[in-house]
């Protein structure tokens, strides 16, 4: 692959529809949509390479993540004009629970979504532990698990998590330039995940 990075015409898009958050919320299409979002444009062959399953069910998948936006055809980007290659249409979704709250159907499927990412975004570190002594010292010692408490109200909490999404949004704009810049040496894709969420003992 070319381009490393997705190549979208919307930098972000809220889904509000219960159809596309069905559609994303498949196990396999999130993955999909995943590997596309960090990989850059590709094929089925390519995808279906890297998330171990047949060309043909992630064929299935690629339109049914076409069929509502979450994906695009891409330029073809190699000689093999017969290719059909695959980017993310948006660099970014998201989805509130507000949003399908009003009917039991909407409010069960955002559940399972959200369920659906917290389980893969486990795997992910999971992996991460299960290699980490491969990544060497420098890697092991940037890397990072933390924990914090916090008593704040809604509106506090809102605003705690827009300036953590607008630092990390600056340090994703910094790394594009340096690669753009030809800046490669010792980058990788490095995952932040981020949940904030009320509770009581």
């Amino acid at each position: 692959m070319n381009d490393k990075q997705p190549k979208p015409g919307v930098e972000s898009r809220r889904i509000t529809d219960l159809g596309t958050l069905k559609a994303l919320g498949h196990p396999l299409r999130l993955k999909v949509y995943g590997t596309l979002r960090v990989a850059g444009p590709s094929t089925a062959s390519q995808l279906a390479s890297q998330v171990d399953e047949a060309v043909s069910l992630v064929s299935y998948h690629l339109r049914k993540l076409a069929e509502h936006g979450l994906i695009e055809e891409a330029e073809v980007q190699s000689e093999d004009a017969r290719e059909r290659w695959w980017q993310a249409a948006q660099e970014t979704v998201s989805f509130r629970h507000e949003d399908f709250k009003d009917t039991p159907e909407g409010a069960a499927t955002h559940t399972a979504v959200v369920r659906s990412l917290i389980a893969h975004r486990q795997e992910q570190y999971e992996t991460y532990l299960a290699q980490q002594e491969a990544w060497g010292a420098e890697w092991r010692m940037a890397a990072d698990q933390s924990d914090f408490l916090a008593r704040l109200n809604p509106a506090e909490l809102t605003r705690l998590n827009a300036e953590i999404h607008a630092l990390i949004k600056t340090y994703e704009e910094q790394g594009k330039a340096a690669e753009a810049a030809g800046d490669t040496e010792g980058r990788e894709n490095v995952a932040v995940h981020l949940a904030s969420f009320p509770f009581r003992i």
